[in-house]
């Protein structure tokens, strides 16, 4: 069995659709075992209570140092064991000591199509914003191993979304969500699960 951790800093949509493909059977032998919030207020932290389970919140704020928070932050990790971590809207910048613990065993959705509109400072509606200031007539959702680059890592599922005339930042960014990250998250966990996807 594939034990998931979930990492989420607002409202949790992507969790959803992760515990939705759970119960459905769509994920494979997998269970998730724990999901970890940075923000107290966090609406992710309800839907993990409501689906059973296990909710943490780790914030930065609680913590005088930044390596105090990442050390709290790893032993909440280490705690649920899991086999694989998902990152779905982290807004946290992953420590080195997780990603050397955890290589090659995080994963992270991002609201654009790799390479474009990916990197440091490209998050939530800045992305969408970014897509139709640019002009692009297709934008989509990556799912991708997680290094120690922003958003760097080997991709494993892509997903086009058309950007229609007129549209809105937060018009394309529930497009995104519905028609790809929504799908694709899911899909993703599934072929790990499955021992379809493997990296080193």
């Amino acid at each position: 069995m594939l034990r998931v951790l979930v990492c989420v800093s607002g409202g949790g949509t992507n969790l959803q659709a992760i515990i939705d493909a759970e119960k459905a059977g769509n994920l494979g032998d997998t269970k998730i075992v724990r999901v970890i919030s940075n923000n107290p207020g966090a609406y992710a932290l309800e839907r993990a209570k409501a689906a059973g389970i296990e909710g943490v919140c780790v914030s930065s704020k609680e913590y005088e140092k930044r390596e105090e928070f990442h050390k709290a932050l790893l032993a909440a990790i280490n705690e649920a064991k899991p086999d694989l971590i998902v990152l779905a809207g982290f807004l946290v910048v992953i420590p080195k000591e997780v990603i050397s613990t955890y290589r090659n065993r995080i994963i992270n959705i991002h609201p654009s199509l790799i390479p474009s509109f990916c990197g440091t400072g490209y998050y939530g509606l800045k992305v969408h914003e970014a897509a139709l200031e640019r002009g692009v007539k297709i934008t989509g959702a990556t799912v991708h191993f997680v290094d120690e680059g922003t958003d760097t890592g080997p991709i494993i599922l892509q997903k086009a979304v058309e950007v229609k005339e007129g549209d809105t930042p937060k018009e394309l960014q529930l497009r995104v969500m519905q028609e790809a990250e929504w799908v694709i998250l899911p899909a993703a966990i599934k072929l790990i699960a499955d021992g379809k996807v493997t990296l080193g």
